[in-house]
């Protein structure tokens, strides 16, 4: 049996003989413009492969310079996010500024309303971890004055009373402690009692019996009846008002909200004494014919 290659040679042979002939005539044949039919037959051979060569560069290129601006955009992004990081502190800082010049500008305006007042001004330098006490620490100590059960407030109220004393620093206890009190009145009708902490944010007044009227909003001021803190200073405002029950208690439950910011404290201001704070007259206008004479027009 003769191989396949064999038996088919003549047919290959004949096909190799036609194709060198269309290829010779391919050759020697033009079409318009003198061009060969060979060349059309590679032209048309050869530009699909072409424009799929150029269609994937394209992609290729595309692809690469979408990935070179991503890059860029990412870089540009990152840039972006620490500039704003830097002007988020930035912001913070001057916030930080402003709001302690504010602070700095009421307690120069305290001084300003009572300048003959005997008081030291003090910064917070930290706090008790205790959760059950309210006390912190201030720079100042018995070298400028202070003694312990001395009165510390600011320019909105009443904040606690120094607890112990050292050479430069001292502990002070908040209103709001378990173991402060206060002797207080409600600024309408004078009423006396006394004002305790709870450990909570807010205090109680104590021993207002159940006929007395007291409205929600109602000033609570130092009485001066403890001895420790001046008359007339203002402790807070009547956040709540409960009757007692008649058999139990004859008092009323009251919770007051403290005027000063006790969890924002940074300065304070230290009384040294226990006398009432009388604000300094405003000095009176001169009569315009002893008034000095301005300067010439």
């Amino acid at each position: 049996m003769l191989p396949i290659t064999s038996r088919h040679r003549p047919l290959v042979v004949l096909a190799a003989t036609l194709l060198a002939q269309v290829l010779l005539l391919a050759v020697q044949i033009k079409r318009d413009q003198d061009v060969r039919l060979i060349r059309v037959w590679a032209v048309r051979l050869i530009t699909p492969v072409q424009d799929a060569a150029s269609w994937t560069w394209a992609k290729l290129t595309g692809a690469w310079q979408g990935y070179v601006a991503l890059r860029g955009t990412y870089r540009e992004n990152q840039a972006l996010h620490q500039e704003n990081q830097q002007l988020k502190l930035r912001l913070a800082q001057l916030e930080a500024r402003a709001a302690e010049a504010e602070r700095l500008a009421a307690l120069l305006d305290f001084r300003h309303n009572y300048p003959d007042y005997p008081m030291v001004f003090a910064r917070v330098i930290g706090a008790s971890v205790d959760r059950g006490s309210r006390i912190f620490f201030i720079d100042r100590g018995s070298s400028d004055g202070l003694a312990k059960a001395m009165p510390v407030i600011t320019p909105d109220g009443v904040v606690g009373r120094v607890e112990q004393v050292f050479a430069g620093t001292a502990q002070v206890l908040l209103l709001t402690d378990k173991e402060s009190g206060v002797g207080a009145m409600l600024e309408t009708s004078r009423t006396q009692g006394v004002i305790r902490g709870s450990g909570a944010p807010t205090l109680t007044l104590d021993y207002i019996v159940n006929e007395q009227p007291v409205a929600v909003g109602e000033r609570v001021l130092t009485s001066g009846q403890d001895r420790i803190f001046p008359k007339g200073l203002p402790i807070g405002t009547v956040l709540q008002v409960e009757p007692g029950t008649e058999l139990r208690s004859p008092f009323q439950k009251i919770v007051v909200r403290p005027s000063a910011r006790l969890d924002q404290l940074e300065e304070v201001i230290v009384l040294l004494s226990r006398e009432e704070l009388v604000p300094a007259e405003p000095r009176a206008a001169l009569p315009a014919e002893s008034r000095p004479a301005g300067p010439p027009q």
